[in-house]
């Protein structure tokens, strides 16, 4: 199909992607399986450019029958469309990949063949200690194929997988909830899991109420992967350069090379990090204020966003570079978040709390300023008071207010790093290596009612 449409485009130049996607999915709830599934979908994006205009059909499910169709509606919207500001020539010289006439290979239900069985004895612990878990375990293999009439001939297999696990009292007055992301499910301990879920439904059964206000916060990896994605997404530098973010300059320019943290911390992509390896090239199937559809094939190399608290770059495509004259960072997709040597895991970290409240997770973030990227959203399954080291209690729910950008000029420890799952955004985002954050003051502005 990418072959054939390169052949037919009468277009000055032509990219073309295309993306053969399968999912496999298992979902339960009150310690039974519910429904499975395996679900196959296709899209086709063509690209077509004529002098600096550019053109962008894609469509689902495209037969051979409606491919020239397809080629001569973005070849005509690109002779109909004015100059693009970022134009550039397309990426030419980087070497095919050897596996570019290969044949897909979909996922399948039998990802699941080792979890399964382990999840079935997980669900028969849970019922004997009377606690219901609910959840869902999803896998899902993309492979993108980019042609283009300058040469390039590239493929990626993208596979991701997540876990959700939601347990729940025999009442269902107490919640709490975990998740992990994996490639292939082969590494997805179920039995720990639930024990960990065991535990905070334990710590749940002491209630205690508590206002609005600043507390001391232990955040978890997972809250802190959404507040670091959600910055990341936040970090366009042609936004910046325009004014329209946090990390715009004032009088002009961007904020990188500024110090954001005291503390060593450094956030960086790498697309051939262990684990959460994902495209070594630039996808851009459209235009956008973060990506340009011309960098298409770029190499992506490992980049450091923030290096040891510093704000190193920010995300460029060729065009942006050429404005802020820095050099051409394109988006990575996958983030890691390191804190130095010697951080604590969690467990040391409440260990060594005299009073303090510890997350589960966030929900429901929304940006309210995006000049400060202030966000607000509510804390879910599970806020616990911590006292001397010890968990005594379950609190309320808060709506918290907070930047993230903020935030790490008041963090006062990193914890360890590990994968972990977001839980607001992981219908977009697996990948992340986060690490436990210690914030003295996190701002709890209103007392939630949501349970």
């Amino acid at each position: 199909m990418v072959e054939r449409a390169l052949e037919l485009s009468g277009a000055d130049g032509c990219m073309v992607l295309a993306d053969e996607s399968s999912t496999a999915n298992l979902r339960f709830a009150g310690n039974t399986l519910t429904t499975n599934g395996v679900a196959h979908s296709s899209r086709l994006t063509v690209i077509s450019v004529v002098g600096e205009g550019v053109g962008v059909v894609s469509r689902a499910a495209v037969r051979p029958g409606q491919l020239a169709d397809v080629v001569a509606a973005a070849d005509r919207a690109a002779r109909e469309a004015r100059p693009a500001e970022d134009a550039r020539p397309l990426v030419e010289g980087v070497p095919a990949s050897p596996s570019w006439g290969e044949p897909v290979t979909p996922t399948d239900i039998g990802v699941f063949e080792g979890f399964a069985p382990a999840l079935g004895e997980a669900f028969a612990t849970a019922e004997s200690g009377g606690r219901k878990l609910y959840g869902f375990a999803e896998h899902s293999r993309t492979t993108t194929f980019l042609g283009t009439s300058a040469g390039l001939r590239l493929r990626h297999d993208q596979p991701s997988g997540r876990l959700e696990l939601n347990a729940k009292s025999a009442d269902l007055k107490r919640s709490a909830w975990t998740g992990v992301a994996t490639r292939d499910f082969s590494d997805v301990d179920v039995t720990g899991l639930d024990s960990s879920l065991a535990r905070r439904l334990e710590w749940a059964k002491n209630r205690i109420d508590l206002p609005a206000g600043r507390y001391e916060t232990l955040l978890p990896p997972s809250a802190v992967s959404d507040l670091m994605i959600y910055m990341y997404w936040s970090a366009g530098a042609r936004d910046a350069l325009d004014g329209r973010s946090v990390f715009s300059k004032p009088g002009g320019g961007t904020r990188v090379g500024e110090r954001l943290a005291e503390l060593p911390i450094t956030l960086a992509g790498d697309p051939s990090a262990p684990g959460l390896e994902c495209a070594p090239f630039v996808v851009a199937h459209g235009p956008s204020r973060e990506a340009s559809v011309f960098d298409n094939g770029l190499p992506l190399e490992p980049t450091a966003w923030l290096r040891d608290g510093r704000l190193e770059a920010l995300p460029q495509t060729r065009y942006s570079a050429q404005l802020s004259d820095m050099p051409v960072t394109p988006s990575i997709g996958n983030l890691i978040m390191t804190g130095g040597e010697g951080g604590r895991s969690l467990e040391e970290m409440i260990a060594s709390t005299r009073r303090g409240l510890l997350l589960t997770c966030l929900w429901y973030i929304r940006e309210v300023d995006p000049q400060s990227l202030l966000v607000t959203g509510l804390t879910r399954d599970g806020v616990y008071l911590v006292e001397d080291g010890e968990v005594v209690g379950e609190v309320n729910n808060f709506r918290f207010n907070e930047s993230p950008v903020d935030l790490l000029g008041r963090v006062s420890e990193v914890g360890s790093s590990g994968q972990t799952l977001p839980r607001e955004w992981n219908d977009y985002w697996t990948r992340a290596v986060m690490p436990a954050l210690r914030v003295p003051d996190f701002n709890m502005s209103t007392v939630s009612q949501a349970s």
